[in-house]
């Protein structure tokens, strides 16, 4: 409003001459008398007024000023509601074409309520729900094997304990890893009868190993029911139906012994190219393979080496016999045992007494035989 250098106008009033500026020395002009003069007084008051009447006049400005700026930011505002409630109208109006039928009177209130079908095709929701991360593969070599174990069956061990010890295996010994994508689906089958005390350490120790080879597994604890003599190799052919039914993911089948811990979890539980066994040096034989064409207490084939040899031997009532049998069928077959090497493939046997009814089959070596010219036949 005023001009850089120029006096105030109630200045200009009094002194017909005017004042020199402010921001000089404030020196009287010609026509303002000296301060003894009564007509200095009237001077110096008109400066001091229109000193004040500039002040108000800048704080007038400045209040103006802002009231503009915040009228400008509210108009913009006003006009980015709008913008956004006429989008939604016209993101609406292809969904109501496709879907009239969802503008009736339908109350949603109620339970389980929902709009009538027009028959066409939703349209896709504009908010997708959350998709489940896609995890890495688990790795060949898991890092968090221990190695060598401590395995003992002296202490106490309860159900409670176990459930305790292995939160994350579900109900039905199931179980995958939280953190990584398991290249096989395992199914661990276990011939059993009367033998609740030797499955509790099973259990217990098992868990622990197969979780920290990050397998997805499921145990199966197949039941011989009754008193008659015992067939182990009928119940591993049980077994394998059985996880298929439940999961016919599986393509690994492994087949354990209730009564053998392994003592190194690096021997890992998985299948390969060729059929492997892994308990090849258990304490009752001081550690060592009994015999080449040795494979029982635990092995494992994938499911389609399994059906190449047409499953397990069921003749083979009472103990012994069906792995020797078993063993043929793989050689037969064209394929090879592997086995981990024998510092590693260590196992404890719990001891026991020589079940009921489990006695050894006097006839074991004639089946064998008979059963070694069926699969010739068959498999040549």
């Amino acid at each position: 409003m005023f001009a850089r250098g120029a006096g105030s106008p109630s200045c200009r009033g009094a002194c017909v001459h005017g004042c020199v500026h402010r921001g000089a020395a404030a020196l009287p002009a010609a026509g303002c008398p000296g301060p003894s003069g009564g007509p200095a007084a009237a001077c110096g008051m008109s400066r001091l007024l229109g000193g004040t009447l500039e002040r108000v006049c800048k704080a007038v400005l400045l209040l103006c000023l802002l009231h503009f700026l915040v009228a400008v930011i509210l108009y913009f505002d006003v006009y980015a509601q709008h913008l956004a409630f006429f989008s939604r109208f016209s993101a609406r109006g292809p969904a109501r074409a496709l879907h009239p039928a969802a503008s009736s009177s339908t109350n949603f209130s109620r339970p389980n309520a929902t709009a009538p079908s027009s028959g066409l095709p939703e349209a896709p929701s504009a908010r997708p729900g959350p998709t489940a991360p896609v995890l890495p593969p688990c790795p060949d070599s898991p890092p968090g094997l221990v190695g060598r174990l401590l395995i003992e069956f002296t202490s106490p061990m309860p159900l409670e304990r176990v459930q305790r010890e292995n939160p994350g295996v579900l109900l039905g010994g199931r179980y995958t890893p939280p953190d990584c994508t398991p290249a096989q689906t395992v199914a661990v089958i276990i011939p059993f009868r009367h033998r609740e005390h030797h499955l509790r350490y099973w259990l217990h120790y098992l868990h622990p190993i197969l979780r920290r080879q990050r397998l997805r597994y499921g145990v199966y604890v197949i039941n011989q029911h009754g008193e008659d003599t015992f067939n182990r190799a009928k119940l591993l052919n049980v077994g394998f139906l059985e996880a298929l039914k439940e999961d016919a993911t599986y393509d690994c089948f492994i087949f354990s012994d209730v009564d053998l811990v392994p003592m190194d979890d690096r021997n890992l539980y998985r299948c390969g190219d060729q059929p492997r066994h892994f308990a090849i040096a258990m304490d009752k034989f001081g550690f060592r393979l009994p015999y080449a064409g040795y494979f029982g207490g635990v092995s494992g084939l994938s499911k389609a080496q399994f059906l190449r040899i047409n499953g397990f031997p069921n003749e083979y009532w009472g103990w012994g016999g069906e792995d020797d049998d078993i063993f043929n069928r793989i050689s037969l077959t064209g394929m090879k045992i592997s086995r981990p090497d024998i510092r590693i493939g260590r196992y404890r046997m719990i001891k026991h007494d020589r079940d009921k009814h489990n006695e050894p089959n006097p006839q074991r070596s004639v089946k064998h035989r008979a059963s070694r010219e069926l699969v010739k036949k068959q498999f040549t």
